[in-house]
């Protein structure tokens, strides 16, 4: 499997996933123009998209979900609450493909299996995909961890998960009360802390590769962000921790050494 965070922050997020001859999208709020170029600096091409898998409705995870669809006929899967919330952004889509959060769906050379976060939004989720051989998680925009996300996220050899804020800055910036309050609850998104927290519970001998996503640009610094999870994976783990950048993708990562 390989995997690319194309990008990931409050302006659009969208990650490029392939294995063998699948290639889907998790969100896309980029517009085509932007997803062209980001999937063309991996040395990606649109036209090879099978289908994007959204996560909630929110404009930047689906600000480009619609037009894509439509123009390079692209199916896109999500469950009834997001395609309600989605509204008008989210509707005449070349194939709307709905599940039921919890499904494991069965996707040509994937399978992709959705839990539920808690974010304020319909019905939000994040995804766990598997190839028979290595899995990789998919975890942002949720203002707590749960046991089934835990469980869930257990045994994968790819993480892709949200560092979004530092609690200190989130008090001390320019964010009114009101919006402070949001961010920091529980259907708001997670802290550097409990973000760190979570990731020591998935830690294991097959984790290879780990990308902090989602980190806000005004309530956290990179730096912050890779202190709290360096704090918890061995220096001698093997495992290999990233950010997730708003403006740029990361490097293309492949997971298992047959992987592909």
């Amino acid at each position: 499997m390989f995997f690319s965070v194309l990008g990931s922050g409050s302006r659009g997020n969208s990650v490029y996933i392939e294995a063998g001859r699948t290639a889907i999208l998790i969100d896309n709020g980029f517009s085509g123009k932007e997803l062209i170029a980001r999937l063309q600096a991996i040395g990606k091409d649109v036209e090879g998209l099978d289908a994007i898998f959204v996560t909630h409705e929110h404009n930047d995870h689906i600000g480009g979900v619609g037009v894509l669809s439509r123009r390079c006929r692209i199916p896109v899967y999500a469950n009834e609450g997001t395609f309600r919330g989605g509204d008008g952004r989210l509707k005449g889509l070349f194939q709307r493909s709905e599940f039921e959060t919890g499904d494991t769906i069965a996707f040509q050379d994937l399978e992709v299996r959705s839990f539920r976060v808690s974010h304020d939004t319909s019905d939000p989720v994040g995804y766990v995909i598997d190839t028979g051989r290595v899995r990789l998680g998919y975890c942002t925009d949720t203002g707590k961890v749960s046991h089934l996300m835990r469980q869930r996220l257990q045994n994968c050899h790819g993480l892709i998960l949200e560092f979004n804020h530092d609690l200190q800055m989130l008090a001390q910036g320019p964010y009114p009360l009101a919006l402070q309050q949001r961010v920091k609850s529980n259907q708001g998104h997670l802290a550097n802390p409990d973000a760190a927290a979570l990731l020591r519970d998935l830690l294991h001998n097959g984790l290879s590769q780990i990308v902090l996503a989602h980190l806000s640009e005004v309530n956290n610094r990179p730096e912050l962000a890779m202190q709290q999870a360096r704090s918890v994976v061995a220096p001698d783990s093997g495992t290999g921790i990233v950010l997730a950048e708003q403006y740029h993708p990361t490097g293309l990562f492949s997971l298992g050494r047959s992987a592909g």
